[in-house]
């Protein structure tokens, strides 16, 4: 779901505070608000840097002048200013400022990927005053994250990482950081959740919390209250661009990895198991046979890959990977991605109503990244195109002429059956079934016929399911979609 307004920011983190576990966990145990967080910020200020960056632009063109309404007295206004600028006007410089944090005496410096975005000159400012220039040791705009380099003429004062798994909600917390560039600003709070997916990226796993994080504050940590980074600041939600209380950082679980990689090779080395997957819904479990919805179901395994080569396979639903339970989707891109490439994992599958454990040696995902090519979503109304009726599902179908390859742009190596047409009252419609998607699956078997597609879903009904299972082709795309078994469309439309 996306969130109504977000923003990235630049901010601090330090959080002061009583380390204290409970003794059993079923035990709730309250802890008072710390007297002051003034001893643990100004032993974490002086590791606190602000980032300042600048950047040449050019200014637009003629081309790139605002488009007004005919008679627009603005028409005009623009126009002079742009005749006078000529065909591209004069570079200018554009700054912005961040905030950062020291990680090792020698001048190792993280902060997010944004701040420093394009900049071709990165300064950094220490709390004393000092201002050294940076230079970048790498990026990692996938989880936003940058390491800098600075050079003084003694050890500097860092910070540590923490364990952010260690976290609950509720634990304090503490930022320190520039917000609107002003320096060294303190505030405190709480952890708000877990596991936030605010949509920003391909491992979305946020801590959100209330401590008090404005523009200016991207890229500063967020501190346990054992003066330990467990975080990295990096959006808020805000209608306005103020703080509202609902910030977003970085585990430093993931921070720890990344930035390892990124000092060591100055880019990141992702595992990589070669597969599209999806959320497992209630129905798909059922359809599965899972008690609960939970793993990641595989809509697609890439030829060639680690998991192809495994032998796992499109319907499997990974439910572990390398010792670790994998709860829901969201979860699988980040574990794999944080697993060494090369290594070879034990991967747990539901298959056929039981478990199956395959060995895989993982890829390296940006090597697949390089090679990859994209393809873009295709699929148009069939334009009153006669077919087969498939009424438990709304559905027109027909077999996969060249015709119809050609017309919904489906690759030859594709096989099964097309939907021409979707009752707009039909079950399938409202799981987002469309014209032009191909059945390549029904149940888990291969189709080739409209009375194939119309046989299996039969079966299904006679053995008492209540929704079958559709592998879909969209585009380059496999994905499965549940649809709900009921009672003929057209058998409800007469009224019977």
């Amino acid at each position: 779901m996306a969130f109504p307004s977000y923003r990235r920011i630049c901010n601090f983190v330090a959080v002061a505070g009583l380390a204290a576990a409970l003794t059993s966990p079923s035990v709730a145990v309250a802890r008072s608000a710390p007297e002051s967080f003034a001893g643990l910020a100004e032993n974490l200020i002086p590791a606190v840097v602000n980032v300042a960056t600048s950047e040449t632009v050019q200014s637009p063109n003629m081309n790139e002048m605002p488009q007004f309404p005919p008679g627009s007295p603005f028409e005009d206004m623009f126009r002079d200013f742009f005749d006078q600028q000529g065909e591209r006007g004069p570079a200018r410089r554009v700054s912005s400022l961040g905030s950062g944090f020291i990680i090792d005496a020698s001048g190792i410096v993280v902060t997010n990927s944004h701040v420093v975005g394009k900049a071709d000159e990165i300064t950094v400012n220490l709390s004393d005053g000092t201002q050294l220039p940076a230079k970048i040791l790498g990026r990692d705009q996938k989880t936003d994250l940058a390491v800098l380099k600075i050079e003084a003429k003694k050890p500097l004062p860092f910070v540590k990482f923490g364990n952010s798994s260690e976290l609950r909600v509720g634990d304090w917390v503490l930022a320190i950081g520039n917000p609107f560039g002003l320096g060294g600003s303190v505030s405190a709070g709480i952890i708000s959740a877990q596991k936030r997916n605010i949509n920003s990226g391909p491992y979305d796993s946020f801590l959100q919390t209330d401590a008090a994080i404005n523009r200016g504050n991207s890229g500063g940590p967020l501190f346990n209250m054992n003066g330990e980074v467990i975080g990295v600041n990096t959006a808020i939600i805000s209608p306005s661009g103020g703080s509202i209380g609902i910030g977003f950082a970085i585990p430093s679980d993931i921070v720890r990895n990344v930035v390892s990689q990124l000092q060591e090779f100055g880019e990141t080395r992702r595992g990589w198991l070669g597969v599209r997957i999806q959320s497992v819904t209630d129905e798909l479990a059922e359809s599965f046979g899972l008690l609960k919805a939970r793993g990641a179901l595989i809509a697609e395994v890439t030829t060639g890959g680690p998991a192809a080569s495994a032998g796992i396979k499109a319907g499997d639903v990974i439910l572990r990977f390398n010792g670790q339970d994998v709860p829901e989707m969201s979860d699988l891109p980040r574990i794999v991605a944080e697993t060494q490439v090369g290594k070879e994992v034990d991967v747990l599958v539901w298959r056929d109503g039981k478990e199956k454990n395959f060995r895989v040696k993982l890829g390296r995902l940006e090597e697949f990244e390089k090679t990859a090519a994209g393809i873009d979503a295709g699929g148009e109304d069939s334009g009153g195109m006669p077919g087969t009726e498939a009424s438990d599902l709304g559905l027109m179908l027909a077999p996969l002429s060249s015709v119809l390859r050609e017309q919904f742009e489906v690759n030859s190596d594709v096989n099964g059956v097309a939907i021409v047409a979707v009752d707009d009252e039909g079950p399938a419609r409202e799981k987002g079934v469309r014209p032009g998607d191909v059945i390549v699956e029904v149940a888990q078997q291969e189709v080739r016929s409209p009375e194939e597609v119309i046989s299996k879903v039969a079966e299904a009904k006679k053995a008492g399911k209540k929704s079958v299972l559709l592998l879909l082709y969209r585009g380059g795309d496999l994905r499965f979609v549940a649809i709900k078994l009921d009672e003929p469309r057209s058998s409800k439309k007469k009224g019977k």
